[in-house]
């Protein structure tokens, strides 16, 4: 009979299906009124699940690799396996899978490592996509003030042309960047395919379209940091209802109108 700790001694080769006959059978019958073997044999398995991610494999009890070095020493020597007696247990065949077990593991960690790598390329784009969308904003926020800012930016009121609560704009001009905003209030809502005309008109000559805009269904409405028409000098600014396309001159009554000097 077995001592218990010989039957420890054996769990390394139990765990790599290496036992057969009789010794198969009394190791069964010891696991099954041995915790403290069940424990060893289930961290054994699980060293022998991790091995082929280490380059260094479990270290099995001592005494258990001197009986298997005396197993190997005792193999017939041969080229030939016909030789082997047919049914001996092959105790070194778990050396034979060891370097196939370790390069597919370094096959499926150099798959893991490439999705890493494009996942992290993708997150890096994303991040400077974002970026320059703010990069952008920030650089329309600062010409935005510049032109708040400038020495010569006139705030002109465009008002209706009847008393009473009705829409209301403001236009910020500044002729040295040729550039404006318009900010509009209490806006009626435009018909399908029209929108509102800005237009400038000059001391003297016709009116020249200075953008299109629909407003929001509060009735307001920006044109921030606006370009001027170029060669225009401004002296009212006005809207009409046109076109959304636009139109090349006023083809319907002014709605809000505003002269540079006035309300300032």
């Amino acid at each position: 009979m077995k001592t218990h700790e010989q039957f420890a001694d054996d769990l390394a080769l139990y765990a790599l299906n290496e036992m057969s006959g009789t010794e198969l059978r009394e190791i069964k019958q010891h696991l099954d009124t041995c915790a403290a073997c069940r424990r060893e044999l289930q961290s054994l398995r699980n060293d022998l699940g991790l091995l082929g991610l280490s380059a260094v494999g479990p270290r099995p009890p001592v005494r258990s690799k001197e009986r298997l070095m005396r197993a190997i020493a005792a193999e017939p020597r041969g080229s030939s396996s016909a030789l082997s007696p047919v049914g001996a247990p092959r105790r070194t065949f778990w050396l034979a899978w060891v370097p196939a077990a370790i390069a597919l593991a370094a096959i499926i960690f150099a798959i893991g490592l490439k999705q890493t790598n494009r996942s992290l390329n993708d997150q890096l784009a994303e991040l400077r996509n974002r970026y320059n969308d703010q990069k952008i904003q920030l650089t329309q926020a600062q010409e935005h003030m510049r032109l708040l800012l400038a020495p010569d930016a006139v705030h002109v009121s465009l008002t209706p042309p009847k008393a009473g609560k009705q829409p209301n704009a403001t236009a910020i001009v500044s002729p040295s960047q040729n550039r404006m905003t318009l900010m509009a209030s209490n806006l009626p809502p435009v018909p399908p395919g029209k929108a509102y005309e800005l237009w400038v008109i000059p001391p003297q000559g016709a009116p020249v379209a200075a953008g299109v805009f629909k407003p929001d269904e509060h009735g307001n409405a920006m044109m921030l940091d606006h370009r001027m028409p170029a060669g225009v000098q401004a002296k009212t600014f006005a809207l009409t209802v046109e076109d959304e396309a636009g139109s090349d001159k006023p083809t319907s009554p002014i709605v809000i109108v505003g002269s540079m000097g006035e309300g300032q």
